[in-house]
């Protein structure tokens, strides 16, 4: 079984952390939600991750502004056994390069707009 990303979000301050199990997390004197992954693009810019094999490598590239208060803040793979993150900055390109497993899990994160999957054939 591929291992999944959890993401928990304060609906005050903003903050977004990653979990491991599904207890209730607390900031700002609230429990935080859980961040739902996307896997239907329905915005204007692009945030599905896509990707292209070479060999026993997979490229992955979202297709998005990458600017101050809008960009891509982190791209990951999850595997059976572990999961691999690319942390970007506003100036670079969104685009990561990892170890290709079939059956993978693609992840994107937005700053503004959540969390986008993609499973890799």
């Amino acid at each position: 079984m591929v291992k999944e990303i959890k993401l928990k979000k304060c609906n005050i301050c903003g903050k977004v952390i990653e979990v491991t199990n599904d207890e209730p997390v607390m900031c700002c004197g609230q429990e935080m939600v859980d961040v739902k992954p996307n896997s239907v693009d329905c915005a204007i810019e692009k945030h599905i991750p896509t990707y292209t094999v070479n060999g026993d490598e997979i490229e992955v590239t979202v297709n998005h502004v990458m600017e101050e208060d809008h960009y891509i803040e982190w791209i990951a793979i999850a595997t059976e056994d572990k999961v691999e993150k690319v942390e970007l900055q506003p100036s670079q390109q969104a685009k990561a390069v990892f170890k290709y497993v079939s059956g993978a899990k693609l992840y994107a994160y937005c700053n503004k707009h959540g969390l986008w999957t993609k499973d890799v054939e």
